[in-house]
């Protein structure tokens, strides 16, 4: 009865270590790896940083929690990033184990420019240019784009300032209402967003929304 012990024991051994290491592998996402030279970190990566991460009272200049300041280059540099080597870096693996950013896990293309970013070097790109054609002001094609830096603190049940921009139906609310607007161009009364020092929107960003607001907020 006994005879085959050695056998079921090396066969429960070798499922433990297959089930270990095939669930490890799934919290690694297949990833799109983007050409280094393309990504600019004052364009496409601070926003992530600024809007998921250094928000009032976690990972700003102010608070630093954890000892992390999230909101510029030189403080990102600071500690937690490996250039050159991504599982090397400690914010990348918080990230790719989900226990970073707090509000929500970031999105594949999100992770794909950070993961890229900081294998071609983490290198400090600033006065970017912003691909952008005022002639596209869809919100699919668009306008989503342009929120997607902002959701890290204005999306789900706790959004700051109970402004949800994740989706078409609260960013058109605060399109038609005049928040949006009033706080992109930093309006008397309006809170100046985006906040913590990320890149303003161009000037051809703001016809987009201005189009689309013009053109009736469609969900297009």
């Amino acid at each position: 009865m006994f005879k085959n012990k050695t056998f079921f024991g090396t066969l429960l051994l070798f499922g433990i270590v297959f089930t270990s290491l095939f669930l490890g592998a799934c919290k690694h996402e297949n990833l799109e790896i983007i050409n280094g030279d393309s990504i600019c970190f004052e364009r496409d990566i601070l926003p992530i940083f600024v809007s998921n991460c250094a928000m009032s009272g976690c990972h700003d200049a102010t608070t630093q929690a954890d000892e992390y300041d999230l909101s510029n280059y030189n403080a990102i540099m600071k500690k937690g990033i490996s250039p050159g080597n991504p599982d090397d870096s400690e914010i990348w693996e918080v990230i790719v184990e989900g226990e970073m950013p707090p509000n929500g896990s970031l999105t594949r293309e999100q992770k794909s420019y950070l993961k890229s970013w900081i294998a071609a070097g983490a290198k400090n790109g600033t006065n970017c240019v912003v691909q952008c054609d005022s002639n596209v002001y869809t919100y699919s094609g668009a306008i989503s784009k342009i929120m997607s830096n902002c959701t890290g603190c204005h999306s789900g049940a706790n959004a700051s300032a109970q402004v949800d921009l994740s989706n078409h139906a609260g960013v058109q609310t605060v399109a038609l209402n005049g928040r949006l607007m009033g706080s992109l161009l930093s309006k008397v009364g309006y809170a100046s967003m985006p906040p913590y020092g990320s890149p303003r929107l161009t000037p051809c960003q703001i016809t987009q929304l201005n189009k689309w607001i013009g053109n009736g907020c469609k969900n297009d």
